[in-house]
């Protein structure tokens, strides 16, 4: 019989009480990972990250002395897999989703662990060299909203594109369809919704089917339609015209 070779991880949590649960519920629901070692700040974690190099890191997102992305930024040299460990914070949350990373919330879900820990284990099978912490990272030092990069779970893998390069976005059922500067388009698998949840200003919904970037508007038609330079038509609902219009006062 062929033995799965064991996921090895890290924990890096400050709290002594939540680094003990999360190892319980390890080895009681996710038999495929050995966890290796453990750190309660940056100041342990970079030096063991770099001692022990493991395949997954189990990173809580705020802590003494710096947070997850300080860690990352000190481990760039390395490559592992990163579940996120954070209590509700819109801001986190925000750049965790853009960056289409893992993460479980404060106290932690058995299922949503088992799950992440299953996709964390797909990459690795698969070998999938896809560096999303380096994209974190940069998004997390980028200060302007429109040069952050956003990674789309697209049918045949991933793709990461920059904001300001994104026209205009179309709800197609439980995919979107985004239409980029260049032209190109992209079918990524996620609805609407989770686009108007991630994406900042200058990304104004203005239909249940339609984003737009509104850098990329040519004109409005008081019959309620807004023209792009992509040479798109896009219906405007009553709803959210309002607000569109404020942009252009």
């Amino acid at each position: 019989m062929m033995t799965i070779q064991k996921i090895k991880a890290v924990i890096v949590e400050d709290e002594v009480a939540a680094r003990e649960v999360l190892k319980n519920y390890l080895g009681k629901y996710c038999p495929q990972v050995e966890v290796i070692g453990e750190a309660q700040n940056i100041k342990e974690a970079v030096p063991l990250l770099h001692e022990v190099t493991p395949q997954l890191v189990f990173l809580d997102v705020e802590m003494p002395f710096g947070n997850a992305f300080d860690v990352l930024e000190a481990c760039k040299d390395l490559h592992f897999e990163t579940i996120f460990v954070t209590a509700f914070s819109e801001y986190s949350l925000k750049a965790l989703n853009q960056s289409a990373a893992y993460y479980l919330l404060k106290p932690i879900s058995i299922e949503e662990l088992i799950m992440a820990v299953n996709k964390v284990q797909q990459h690795i099978l698969n070998h999938e060299l896809f560096n999303r912490n380096k994209i974190i990272v940069e998004n997390f030092r980028e200060t302007q909203p429109e040069k952050k990069q956003v990674i789309l779970p697209t049918l045949e893998g991933f793709e990461v594109v920059k904001m300001e390069d994104i026209v205009r976005l179309r709800g197609n059922g439980n995919f979107t369809d985004l239409h980029l500067a260049d032209g190109s388009k992209k079918m990524v698998c996620r609805f609407l919704k989770h686009f108007s949840e991630i994406l900042p200003f200058p990304f104004l919904r203005v239909h249940k089917s339609h984003i737009i970037n509104i850098n990329f508007v040519k004109s409005y038609n008081k019959g309620g339609y807004i023209m792009l330079n992509d040479g798109a038509e896009i219906e405007i609902s009553p709803t959210y015209k309002e607000e569109f219009l404020r942009n252009f006062k």
